[in-house]
């Protein structure tokens, strides 16, 4: 199959691949996951997070096992095993999942600020703020939002060490008896970790702006052990801190944490948390609104900027018509149900199709 033609100006360095991965992972899964992993594993959900973590890489392997066989992207992938008909309808399918992906961070980053800062903020004037935003950075290219992503990776870095203010007041007697849950409840507990690990996969639709592919194997591989040690932490740290009745109880763990911070110039260090966090999820709704208008362009040739209006609208649409708690605790175990079917089940089997119709086409070609 016939290469994209993109200019080397466009393209970035695969060093940077490191920081869009982490970019899409470290977002507002990481201030609540532990929750979730506990109901299913108790507090041997630390191997949950492990064995999450392990599965990340084995499927980061057949991403990049797929985009070498068509030297292309999720676009040439889908043409490739369904034909193009078929192959646009899962294109769109897959554009539309990206939407969703970036409204649920933006609505659950909304209700953070609500809860914890300002009660009467506008969920429509803060979306659409954000979102404008968003696409203004989009329209400066992909390198632009490769850039915000290094510095959304490396400005608010210390927030992740401002947990160990917990350490004092934890009891690492919490984590005994070890390995007193079953294989089957932490593989299900892994499975709740879907919604904090996935979005990775975007390297199916930005792969071709890569300067050298071969390169950025080892940096996305590391950037996915680096994110399994940086939820490691998190949960040893929010295990030892919290007894499981407590935790149980808590929406956003991590934040609850900050409020032990005490500093002589900070009241309610949470505040700063939360401002940082802004930044740190700015890269994902930039890269999941990106590739969504790319995949829209390419499917039906609609100019990129046009498509990314499209999909901001439906995002803006989506936060204002989300407004309870439990209206957004569906949004999440629905996107959490998303990522694992798009990692565990979908690329996989694409994979398996992508070899059978590349074996199957030479054949007849000899």
């Amino acid at each position: 199959m016939q290469p994209q033609t993109i200019s080397e100006s466009q393209k970035f360095s695969p060093f940077f691949l490191f920081f869009l991965v982490q970019s899409m992972q470290i977002g507002t899964g990481l201030l609540g996951f532990q929750k979730f992993v506990a109901i299913y594993a108790g507090y041997d959900g630390w191997q949950s997070v492990l064995f999450a973590g392990l599965t990340m890489n084995i499927i980061m392997w057949f991403v990049f096992k797929q985009l070498e066989m068509v030297n292309g992207d999720l676009c040439d992938i889908h043409w490739t095993v369904f034909g193009k008909p078929i192959g646009n309808l899962f294109n769109i399918f897959i554009a539309l999942y990206y939407v969703w992906y970036a409204l649920t961070v933006l609505r659950n980053y909304i209700e953070i600020v609500q809860v914890w800062m300002f009660p009467d903020l506008s969920t429509f004037w803060f979306a659409i703020s954000y979102l404008v935003l968003c696409v203004y950075i989009i329209y400066g290219g992909f390198r632009t939002i490769v850039g915000i992503s290094f510095f959304s990776f490396i400005l608010p870095f210390y927030i992740i060490f401002v947990q160990g203010f917990t350490l004092p007041f934890s009891d690492f007697h919490h984590f005994l008896p070890v390995f007193d849950h079953s294989i089957n409840d932490v593989v299900n507990a892994a499975q709740q970790m879907s919604l904090a690990n996935s979005g990775f996969e975007t390297l199916l639709i930005y792969y071709p702006f890569l300067k050298n592919p071969k390169k950025a194997k080892k940096y996305g591989q590391i950037s996915l052990l680096f994110t399994t040690l940086m939820y490691l932490f998190t949960t040893l740290i929010t295990f030892a801190y919290f007894a499981q009745t407590e935790l149980k109880r808590e929406i956003w763990p991590t934040l609850t944490a900050y409020k032990i911070v005490k500093l002589p110039v900070v009241e309610r260090f949470e505040y700063i948390g939360i401002a940082n966090w802004c930044l740190t999820i700015l890269p994902s709704s930039c890269i999941t609104l990106w590739c969504a208008g790319r995949l829209l362009k390419r499917t039906t040739k609609i100019k990129m900027k046009y498509g990314v209006l499209l999909y901001g609208a439906l995002i803006l649409l989506g936060c204002i018509a989300i407004k309870t708690r439990a209206e957004i605790d569906i949004l999440n175990a629905l996107t959490n149900d998303f990522g694992f079917f798009m990692g565990y089940i979908y690329i996989p089997l694409l994979f398996v199709l992508l070899w059978l119709a590349i074996k199957i086409k030479s054949k007849k070609k000899a």
